[in-house]
């Protein structure tokens, strides 16, 4: 694998675009809704015959993630050839990666009140309220991954392929634990292990130590193939309905097995993708969504309980059986309502995805690991409770709102560094290293 040797890189920009829109794709695709008796039943439609054969391409988290870790390992150094600390670094893409849940948390903290106030029945109220919440979780983890980067890149630096090989190790003895224990929570390290294991690999990515895709393809692949088949990890790389195991919720060997796969195929495939990527109306379309991503991922699921309150419940639709000729007609249908309700969404609040402009951050390490920990804090409550009415949300959003005021410049900062600087780079501002 050849990375480019200047400029931003398209293939991170693809994959960063792809895997979000794979995301929000199978987020619109997959319920299998009926409302009766004021309630509404969710189903997966991945969950019939052989749809779990999809999820092995479509749970593209891992690649995600990869992206993550190669955006953030060139950003980091640019950084330091800039002569930027490290805590303004962090501050900066804290600000990037909170902000935007701001406007969320504005709008859902009162509608359900609002919702229940004119009467709405309560569970799909409370439903939609939990669902809103639960995309947060991304973000959270995110937030470990990106506040760990600067630590991981020495790492890297010094042992290369030895610290996902060990984080990989890691991940082996948590499943051990989970399923001789039989307790679920004994996984729950594998959150941390697992996503900084492929976070990681984009560091090596960016190094552009990262070759043989087909090899590290077939071994990510073949390794899943053979968990599933004779260990106790499920098909299916999404968690589904009644399922007593989930290789998503917390994160499985078999999970990271997929992930590895992912990328091998996309580094296989890399050429032709930064050919295709090159293309005039496909470059356009890169920068246009890029800088809408974000926004995408956390309002997609809102244009969804817009349909729904309209056709499951509001006129009683279900969806067909899935995977029947009624399902795969009214599947272009459903898609396009989604576009349709998502669309003012994207125009009104894209504006997010880039917070303010303003003053270097000056408050040192303590001030940002601080700010740091509230935002995630908060992110994680808002993702373990969501918006249902109550106290914790209202902490929840909070302690994001003051994580984030904590990233701004320091009041005891001198008159002379009290100087503007420009807006943070899009995240689609990759600049590759040269080869190594």
């Amino acid at each position: 694998m050849t990375p480019a040797s200047a400029g931003r890189d398209p293939f991170i920009d693809v994959l960063r675009v792809f895997g979000m829109a794979l995301v929000v794709l199978q987020h619109w695709s997959m319920p299998v809704l009926s409302f009766s008796d004021g309630r509404i039943t969710m189903g997966n439609a991945l969950a019939a015959g052989s749809g779990w054969m999809l999820t092995w391409i479509s749970q593209v988290m891992p690649l995600v993630f990869f992206a993550g870790g190669a955006a953030g390992a060139i950003s980091s150094r640019a950084a330091v050839r800039r002569g930027d600390s490290a805590p303004a670094w962090l501050a900066t893409r804290l600000r990037r990666l909170a902000w935007p849940v701001v406007p969320l948390a504005a709008v859902w903290l009162p509608l359900p009140h609002l919702l229940l106030t004119l009467g709405m029945p309560e569970q799909p109220v409370m439903t939609a309220s939990r669902l809103a919440g639960q995309l947060l979780w991304f973000l959270a983890i995110y937030l470990v991954t990106v506040a760990l980067t600067p630590s991981m890149l020495r790492l890297n630096m010094a042992y290369g392929w030895r610290v996902p090989v060990a984080l990989a190790a890691g991940a082996v003895a948590v499943d051990i634990l989970r399923f001789t224990s039989g307790l679920d929570v004994a996984g729950f390290p594998n959150i941390v292990l697992v996503w900084l294991a492929v976070h990681q690999l984009g560091f090596l990515y960016a190094d552009g130590r990262l070759g043989r895709p087909w090899i590290l393809a077939s071994a990510g692949y073949g390794l899943a193939t053979a968990l599933v088949t004779f260990g106790p990890y499920p098909l299916s790389m999404i968690g589904m309905p009644g399922a007593p195991v989930s290789n998503m919720a917390p994160p499985t060997l078999a999970l990271l097995s997929v992930g590895v796969g992912q990328i091998g195929l996309a580094l296989a495939l890399r050429r032709w993708i930064v050919s295709f990527a090159g293309w005039p109306g496909v470059s356009r379309a890169l920068g246009w969504a890029g800088s809408r991503m974000t926004t995408l991922y956390l309002w997609h699921m809102s244009a969804l309980f817009v349909i729904v309150s309209m056709v499951v419940v509001g006129l009683g639709v279900s969806t067909p059986e899935p995977g029947t000729s009624a399902w795969l007609s009214g599947w272009p249908h459903w898609l396009l309502m989604l576009i349709l309700a998502m669309w003012p969404l994207l125009r009104g609040l894209a504006r997010f995805e880039t917070p303010p402009a303003g003053r270097p951050y000056t408050g040192g390490t303590a001030r940002v690991v601080v700010a740091t920990v509230l935002v995630g804090l908060g992110l994680l409550t808002l993702t373990a409770i969501g918006f249902v009415p109550g106290t914790a949300p209202l902490l929840g959003a909070g302690a994001i709102v003051a994580g984030l005021a904590l990233t701004g410049p320091s009041f005891r900062t001198s008159p002379a560094s009290r100087t503007s600087i420009p807006g943070p780079r899009p995240a689609s501002d990759h600049r590759h290293p040269r080869r190594v």
